[in-house]
């Protein structure tokens, strides 16, 4: 099945090093290593840092067909600077290229099977508007991961999310802000939350919680029916994609029949495997890590 996932694909630029990021484009790359076909719709600028953009992405598996390439603004960057203790501040620059994504007159958004999109790219009235239009084209299952990155995030764009997912990534550190965002409360609970979530947005199918060092957690709002998986036991080197891996995997194993338990197991195999190396993609063969 065919995956497009529209949103920030971005440099996380050191004072010495850069890495290449963006949630939706970690998840597409975990999703086309474990063996699905992905598409990225996204922008990036005409200038040094988008070309190794468009490399970068090729060399994940990844389609670049659909990344417009912006004449007027940069390719988005997070600019990360450390203190005397090592401990790192981030700045997301705003209005760059990602903010800014377009679509040729011809595209279809029903050419593909599966929809992800994060609600950081959203930020842009640009985005925004497209994504509304997208979603109310769209047929097929849309998978949201709602980032909650400080200031650039509203009620808005994660109400908009939550009302568009058939299926929902949230991790534990984003319960409480989510919550009150969209219910009007604070809920820390888990299955609390989520249960809450279910009956004010009818879409949703699956309900998954990430729970750190704890495992995970998926509501199945038709059957109603709480499923957990313990996390697995590592040195933990980076949580850097962490969260995208387990969702990629996750949504490619449920795409392809698997049972919410199988779905789980697999993409905590692969989480677990992500936090013990460092880089959000690091180089793994799916079907030898999930024997």
């Amino acid at each position: 099945m065919k995956l497009i996932s529209f949103g920030e694909v971005l440099w996380d630029v050191y004072p010495e090093e850069k890495f290449i990021g963006g949630a939706p484009f970690n998840f597409a790359a975990h999703f086309s290593r474990c063996g699905g076909e992905a598409f990225m719709l996204s922008c990036v600028g005409k200038d040094t840092l988008g070309e190794e953009t468009l490399a970068a992405v090729k060399a994940q598996g990844v389609s670049t067909d659909y990344i417009f390439i912006s004449e007027d603004r940069e390719t988005g960057k997070c600019l990360v600077t450390l203190n005397e203790k090592g401990i790192p501040s981030y700045n997301l620059l705003s209005d760059t290229a990602y903010d800014n994504i377009k679509v040729k007159d011809d595209f279809s958004i029903n050419d593909f099977g599966v929809l992800y999109f994060g609600t950081l790219a959203l930020r842009s009235k640009n985005n925004f508007d497209l994504m509304k239009k997208l979603a109310d084209e769209f047929n097929g299952e849309v998978l949201v991961d709602i980032n909650i990155r400080a200031p650039h995030y509203s009620a808005q764009t994660v109400e908009f999310g939550l009302s568009n997912a058939t299926i929902v990534k949230i991790s534990d550190e984003e319960l409480s802000t989510v919550t009150s965002l969209v219910l009007g409360e604070q809920i820390c609970s888990p299955e609390l939350a989520a249960d809450r979530l279910k009956e004010k947005f009818k879409k949703l199918k699956l309900i998954i919680i990430t729970l750190g060092e704890k495992g995970s957690m998926v509501l199945n709002t038709k059957e109603n029916k709480l499923y957990y998986e313990k996390a697995q036991k590592v040195t933990v080197a980076s949580t850097v994609g962490a969260g995208d891996s387990f969702a990629a995997t996750f949504l490619y194993e449920y795409l392809k029949g698997s049972s919410i338990d199988t779905c789980l197991k697999n993409a905590s195999r692969v989480s677990g495997f992500v936090v013990s190396q460092n880089g959000a993609v690091p180089e793994y063969d799916y079907n030898e890590l999930i024997k």
